[in-house]
């Protein structure tokens, strides 16, 4: 299965599910201190210069303020105080709330592009008069969620800047959404006491190594072994401390091992951590499926969720690391 076929799968982009693409009114925006509500005033007009992951050096006249973002980017400098005017990928659910994507973002604030895959409104966006465009990216050059048919369009309106997530570990993640926000005129007030909550939480993991922990993703067909070393969360969780099933052959790609349900016991496990993302099958399908509803781990109670969503900030890290240590606390060593 392609690389991007999993996150298709886990994401919430994948045909199964059709989401209604996300309107609304936008103003200015603007960066505000972080945990606000409402935005700071603009930021002295003054010549801004960013290098972004893809190793480009963006150059303004002025800060800008009027920011497009990628739904997981747009969460991440929601945290750090900057107010993107719109978002594209996944932020809306069905029933009109927010997606967990989108992290603290006031959707009935931002204007929404797009909610699904290779679906971005491209006249929207030029009415918008973006000044910058922020998109995470999982292959190096490659903006998640910025459509390959209207890309060389898109990036003509605005300068773009590319945030990666992989080969990096979630602090360097959340330091490059600091730095971004530092530069667009952000108040990092509220930083120090979410850094020391995720710091704080993050020393619990070592505590816990005793457990063998499987984390994976659920479809309808097959489930997902993801492999550590691709994810900057998965990353952080190892580098301090857990115990996580590593697969013993990946997919093209390396983000992951792809197994039919009926192969669900390939690997032991004391505690299974699940992707909550919007497509991913909820525990309640996966124990339809007879081999994974026998595992050691599920039969225990020990199947706990992974917020594959949690924005890149140390507010989104400090409550993913809270929620996680809490439940692993619970669980045990299985015979």
């Amino acid at each position: 299965m392609a690389r991007r076929g999993f996150f298709a799968a886990t994401a919430g982009l994948a045909a199964a599910v059709t989401l209604a693409a996300c309107g609304g009114g936008g103003g200015g925006g603007t960066a505000a201190p972080a945990g606000s509500a409402e935005p700071a005033a603009s930021p002295a007009a003054q010549a801004w210069t960013f290098t972004d992951d893809r190793g480009k050096k963006l150059e303004l006249d002025k800060t800008p303020t009027r920011i497009v973002a990628q739904v997981g980017a747009a969460a991440a400098l929601w945290d750090f105080g900057v107010r993107p005017i719109g978002v594209f990928g996944p932020h809306k659910l069905q029933d009109g709330s927010r997606d967990p994507q989108a992290g603290n973002v006031d959707i009935t604030k931002v204007t929404g592009l797009g909610n699904v895959w290779d679906e971005f409104n491209v006249e929207q966006y030029i009415s918008l008069q973006p000044e910058l465009l922020v998109s995470s990216m999982y292959e190096n050059g490659t903006l998640w969620y910025v459509p390959e048919k209207s890309k060389d369009t898109i990036e003509q309106v605005a300068p773009t800047a590319g945030i990666m997530l992989t080969g990096k570990t979630a602090t360097e993640v959340i330091g490059t959404y600091e730095e971004l926000a530092k530069s667009l005129g952000a108040d990092l007030a509220g930083v120090p006491e979410a850094k020391a909550r995720m710091e704080a939480a993050t020393k619990e993991l070592a505590g816990l190594k005793d457990l063998k922990i499987l984390m994976m993703s659920g479809g309808a067909d097959q489930m997902w072994v993801v492999n550590p070393p691709e994810y900057a969360d998965i990353r952080h969780l190892v580098d301090n401390g857990l115990d996580i099933v590593v697969p013993d052959k990946v997919d093209e790609g390396g983000f992951f091992q792809t197994l039919s349900w009926e192969n669900a016991d390939a690997y032991d496990a004391d505690v299974i951590l699940y992707d909550t993302r919007t497509q991913a099958l909820k525990p309640e399908e996966m124990m339809k499926k007879p081999t994974f509803a026998e595992l050691p781990a599920v039969k225990a109670g020990q199947l706990y969720p992974w917020r594959a969503e949690a924005p890149f900030s140390y507010a989104g890290y400090a409550d993913f690391l809270e929620e996680l240590v809490a439940n692993l606390k619970k669980a045990s060593k299985l015979p």
